[in-house]
């Protein structure tokens, strides 16, 4: 009698739940692994917050825009599935923080607000001579004492003082997470920069230690940016990967109701009414969902019951060229709160990435919408729009209206990984081992938001479920 296939089903179609379906079915059809894999996404889309629209020439990105190319994993997928010329890298070129209605170019060797080299930092009108006396302190101070967790602000204030972190570190940050850094964990977020600190005694010798220099441009060659993207969209890329799939195992507009843990596996009940026998299950859902998907191990979701989610809003505008009367010799800025904006960032896409619109336009995109000020997002599109064109008109003139706006809400999308988190996570694995053996929680909730982290998570949880399965 032949040996039953063993049954995975992939919950949550984003691109961790796509990457983990992916390499699940490389391998079984590499090694002849009798295994059956299904991915099950909620909406009618798989790619998560990879969503492109390209119109009349231009590629908009609605949620990320790129991923950082030293972060190897999303690069060699998208060479994976067919998307090799496809790949491109971002225009270096100047960024800014605006502060009090005017921007301050980034200071040079600065990485992630941090100063590596001492001529830029000192030079900068971004911060006082106070401001900057103060983050000399890092060189004397002694290292944090040792402690499981702190949050980011608390870190950097100590180390750099109040100013440098709310006219740069902080700004930075938070763009990244879309949080609050007084609230994001350190060791959830960077923990590098602890450990940094801990070895090095300083944050800012330790980091220009560490940083590698970067390779100078040959003459008359375009120096290349550290992101990549894709050149018809990272919505494209999802959309990629979900062809590679084996045909029939997708099923979109399907919820999973309830999971049930029986003597052969589990039972998963989805709305259509259908019921998936799985061996080993990969969930790719925030918390919430994976309570309502697990009522009766609701205990082991206890710490993330509280787990705050940020909502954000984009705003992309396209011009012509000469609608943009005074320009700026930059690819976009970053908002300090110190100064009375709405936005919180924008990039001027065109100049970032050649392939976003055609020759002759411009394409803006501007953020909103920060921890304790989301109301704006709720707001009606030509309201955001008309928020974001005044602002922009504080430092740079436009003439005229875009000739069209492409505005996204991202309604409590953006996970916070508050003080603690790290510690929450391993109580969470370790429970899901104890008693829902084969079940691995992973994705954009859980360890890294970006790109590549969510791709490095699912190839992560690939090899927790061969090795589960004895393969």
């Amino acid at each position: 009698m032949s040996q039953r296939n063993k049954k995975v089903v992939v919950i949550g179609g984003g691109i961790t739940g796509l990457t983990a379906a992916y390499y699940l079915q490389k391998q079984a059809r590499e090694y002849g692994l009798p295994l059956d894999v299904t991915l099950v996404e909620a909406s009618h889309q798989v790619g998560g917050k990879m969503r492109t629209v390209v119109k009349d020439g231009f590629v908009i990105e609605r949620g990320p825009d790129s991923f950082l190319e030293r972060k190897e994993s999303a690069g060699r997928l998208a060479r994976e599935v067919g998307l090799g010329d496809k790949i491109v890298n971002n225009s270096a070129g100047k960024s800014y923080v605006l502060v009090r209605d005017r921007l301050h170019p980034m200071p040079g060797g600065s990485i992630m607000g941090i100063p590596t080299e001492i001529g830029p930092f000192v030079t900068t009108k971004l911060f006082s001579w106070s401001g900057k006396f103060r983050a000399a302190a890092d060189f004397f101070m002694p290292p944090t004492e040792k402690k499981e967790d702190q949050t980011l602000g608390t870190f950097f204030r100590r180390r750099l003082g109040d100013e440098v972190v709310e006219n740069l570190v902080e700004p930075l940050l938070s763009g990244i997470y879309a949080g609050d850094i007084d609230r994001l964990s350190l060791m959830a977020t960077f923990p590098q920069f602890y450990h940094i600190e801990q070895k090095y005694g300083s944050l800012v010798r330790g980091m220009k230690k560490t940083t590698p220099k970067r390779k100078s441009a040959a003459d008359g060659e375009k120096k290349k940016g550290i992101f990549i993207s894709i050149s018809t969209g990272l919505q494209s890329m999802a959309e990629a990967i979900e062809r590679k799939l084996d045909e029939g195992s997708v099923l979109k507009c399907t919820r999973v109701d309830k999971v049930t843990k029986d003597s052969k596996g589990y039972e998963v009940r989805l709305s259509t009414g259908e019921t998936l026998k799985a061996d080993s299950i990969v969930m790719c859902v925030p918390p919430e969902a994976a309570l309502h998907m697990f009522p009766e191990q609701e205990h082991l979701f206890a710490g993330f019951k509280e787990m705050p989610f940020t909502s954000v809003a984009t705003i992309s505008m396209a011009f012509p060229e000469s609608a943009i009367k005074e320009d700026i010799d930059g690819t976009g800025f970053v908002v300090s709160r110190n100064s009375d904006y709405a936005i919180t960032a924008c990039t001027w896409t065109h100049k970032k990435w050649a392939h976003s619109a055609p020759a002759g336009k411009a394409l803006l995109r501007c953020y909103v919408g920060r921890p304790g000020d989301e109301a704006i997002v709720d707001a009606a599109d030509a309201e955001i729009v008309q928020v974001a064109l005044g602002d922009l008109q504080k430092i740079m003139n436009i003439s005229g209206e875009p000739e069209f706006t492409v505005v996204t809400r991202w309604k409590e999308s953006m996970p916070q990984y508050t003080v603690g988190h790290r510690g929450r996570i391993e109580e969470l694995k370790k429970g899901l081992a104890e008693e829902l053996p084969g079940v691995y929680a992973v994705g954009s909730s859980f360890e890294g938001l970006g790109i590549p982290d969510c791709i490095d998570q699912g190839e992560g949880a690939v090899k927790k479920v061969l090795s589960y399965l004895d393969f």
